[in-house]
């Protein structure tokens, strides 16, 4: 019992449960990790085997952490457990049963660029209007097919029957890109598990392999789950039916990426006999915060009843802070963070600032620049999607796998060599008539014509792939890499350029180096494969550093999982959070609203709440009415701190924006919130504004439940 006495009862309570399906409704801070690793460490110690133990969730930085707290609880025996992501999962399961499924094992794995950019080319080769079917939601489009487990022939399928024109288009953009994807040996993030789950579907002998194996099954943030991982889980768990997932339905924000509530509100119908654990202890946030929060949350209809509550101090009020406009909301959250860091001794690391869109992060960004405070924003550049990484990422891809077409075409001119776009564009040709790869067409393009110039760089290409492939199989990833460097010269032409920039790429080359060396230390598989493998399934949260004194900046999305002493949300007005049109369907202003409980819920000491009375983005000015979470927010009464912009600020505000009317300007005649009445929609309340005088335009939300935009100029509206 020493081993458990850590835990609260609820959290023992999961960890001892003898076996059967268990969903455990872990809240915000409550220590789901915790329960997660106690209960692997518990089921080792009472004789599982490791080998038959699967853990999964969504980034590799979640799965490191439960590996190295299993292996600290259970020494010798954690690090034997299957603890990995999903798609590390799926990629594992590929390799090791290639040749069953009729894969070559040697697949490499395409990113979302290079998705994206295989996609563009299925555009253009096919003449469709990029304009209207841009590459990014093409691919959108595709990904969340798959996750639905829909392959080429089950989309074109569903496009007959739709009635919707562009489904069809799409899928022949998706027909030629799975054609092209698999032209270049290569696999997306989609096919790793569609291809894995359909496998095991399918399969009779596969699924038992896999079923007979894994005797226990845990799933991490299992709210967040798509149909292919929840047909995963399914199908392994159905022999031995010990599946244990844990998650928070009120932390469900990825339905745009194909997350499905309904798995995790379903669970208890899919299993009827299993055990429900509420974990509602939180040890992260103080009670104001935790209360605040839960004023939010209890509006959304669609969830499972339960409410944080903790044995910290209650801790400061939560400060809502009004501008007149997003500078002076910059301007005033730097004033804040300047201040705390004077007068109570904090460092730049203890704060976070969170918004709806990326498109906010240009005002915060100037306001933190000019006041001299150091930042970080997560979601940007990430560190493997910058060109010199990826390029030499491209080189052991196409070392690796001749047939991977795309990096062949990032690399057969870097560094220059003098193949120029119409000598590769006419090899292009050469490989689609033949129907070969395109590193077969330079190989073999005796028959077109090409300079003598272009011949001698692409046998200088050629040799140079050559000789690496000789010895990809005979050293580490970072010797191999190494050697790329010396037989390509390509740090040696980033020096030539003597420019900060390129100093700068040639430190993320050597920072790459120390990346794989960190690989060869901690990873079992050292080989190129399982390199490529790793870092192709890298994401933005594994990428954030714990120890950088630096504010931080990011997306409401990519906040989850992570905590902060400081949190400023921003934002919060209708239109923008929650955005666009989510106020008026039900389901999108649901998950807008765990949206703002996330984000409440990342702060451990003291929460800030932010809006503006008007905000440009995209170069328009739009009035602005307050969120309808704030009102939410602001239920605790008695323990809010309400902050105004000083004069001055007010003054620099105004005098850094145009075309929009000023508190001196003559008051409009509808200001956001008055009610009003239309002769054919009826009665209704403005909730957004832009523009005057003539070109006045007004969002109103009529009692029907129907919104319009309306220009009193053409229409009569009378104030009620």
């Amino acid at each position: 019992m020493d081993f458990l006495k850590d835990l609260n009862p609820p959290q023992k309570e999961a960890v001892l449960h003898p076996g059967g399906p268990m969903i455990i409704f872990a809240g915000a801070g409550t220590g789901k990790t915790r329960v997660i690793t106690y209960r692997i460490a518990h089921l080792l110690k009472n004789g599982a085997s490791p080998f038959g133990i699967l853990a999964v969730t969504f980034t590799n930085k979640a799965a490191d952490q439960m590996r190295q707290r299993v292996d600290a609880l259970v020494p010798g025996l954690g690090r034997s457990v299957l603890i990995s992501t999903f798609h590390s999962f799926g990629a594992r399961f590929l390799r090791q049963e290639a040749l069953a499924i009729g894969l070559n094992p040697d697949f490499v794995i395409y990113d979302s660029s290079d998705q994206k950019k295989l996609v563009q080319s299925c555009i253009e080769e096919l003449n469709i209007d990029e304009k209207r079917f841009k590459p990014s939601r093409v691919t959108e489009y595709i990904s969340r097919a798959k996750d639905d487990l829909l392959d080429v022939e089950s989309f074109s399928a569903t496009a007959l029957t739709s009635n919707d024109p562009n489904r069809a288009v799409i899928a022949s953009i998706y027909s030629l890109y799975q054609k092209k994807l698999t032209g270049a040996g290569a696999l997306d993030f989609g096919d790793l598990l569609m291809i894995s789950v359909l496998a095991l579907g399918s399969n009779e002998a596969l699924r038992q392999k896999y079923q007979n194996r894994f005797e226990h099954i845990l799933v991490d943030e299992y709210q967040d789950t798509n149909h292919a991982q929840y047909l995963l889980t399914k199908y392994l768990s159905a022999k031995h039916k010990n599946i244990c997932v844990v998650g928070d339905d009120d932390q469900s924000i990825y339905s745009w990426r194909g997350a499905n509530i309904r798995n995790i509100l379903d669970f208890e119908n899919d299993n009827p006999s299993c055990k429900v654990v509420k974990l509602e202890q939180n040890y992260r946030s103080t009670p104001n915060i935790l209360e605040s929060a839960w004023h939010v949350i209890k509006n959304n209809s669609g969830r499972v009843e339960k409410k944080l509550w903790t044995e910290n101090s209650s801790g400061s009020s939560i400060e809502f802070i009004s501008s007149y406009n997003e500078i002076a909301e910059a301007e005033n959250i730097v004033n804040a963070i300047s201040n705390y860091v004077v007068n109570q001794g904090r460092v730049y690391g203890d704060f976070a600032i969170f918004y709806r869109t990326n498109a906010q992060s240009r005002v915060l960004e100037d306001a933190l620049r000019r006041n001299g405070i150091a930042y970080k924003i997560i979601g940007s550049v990430k560190f493997y999607e910058r060109a010199e990484v990826k390029d030499a990422l491209a080189y052991l891809r196409l070392v690796h796998n001749t047939a991977d077409s795309l990096a062949l075409k990032r690399i057969i001119n870097i560094p220059r060599r003098g193949i120029g776009k119409t000598s590769l564009d006419t090899i292009e040709t050469l490989a689609n008539q033949n129907g070969t790869t395109l590193w077969q067409a330079v190989n073999n393009c005796q028959d077109i014509y090409l300079t003598p110039s272009t011949r001698k760089a692409l046998t200088s290409f050629i040799s140079i792939i050559n000789s690496l492939r000789a010895e990809k199989n005979n050293m580490p990833v970072k010797q191999l890499t190494e050697l790329v460097f010396e037989k390509t010269k390509y740090p040696q032409m980033l020096e030539e350029e003597a420019t900060l920039e390129a100093k700068a790429k040639i430190e993320n080359l050597n920072e790459l180096l120390s990346a794989m060396d960190e690989f060869q230390q901690r990873s079992e598989d050292k080989t190129l494969s399982g390199y490529l493998t790793q870092v192709s399934l890298v994401s933005g949260a594994d990428e954030l550093d714990d120890n950088s004194q630096k504010v931080t900046l990011m997306t409401l999305h990519l906040a989850k999982g992570l905590e902060f002493p400081f949190v400023f949300v921003t934002g919060l007005e209708e239109g923008l959070f929650p955005i666009g049109e989510a106020a008026f369907d039900k389901d999108q202003l649901e998950e807008e609203r765990r949206l703002m409980y996330v984000g409440m819920t990342r702060a451990k000491e003291k929460l800030h709440l932010s809006w503006a009375s008007q905000r440009r983005l995209a170069g328009k000015t739009n009035w602005a009415m307050q969120s309808r979470f704030v009102e939410e927010a602001y239920g605790r009464q008695g323990h809010i701190k309400h902050t105004k912009e000083k004069t001055s600020e007010r003054k620099l505000s105004i005098m850094n924006c145009d075309n929009f009317e000023t508190p001196q300007s003559a008051p409009s005649p509808f200001p956001l919130g008055i009610r009003v009445r239309h002769s054919v929609f009826g009665d209704g309340k403005v909730i957004e504004k832009s523009g005057s005088g003539d070109d006045l335009k007004l969002v109103i939300l009529f009692d029907s439940g129907g919104w319009k935009k309306i220009y009193p100029k053409f229409a009569k509206l009378d104030r009620i």
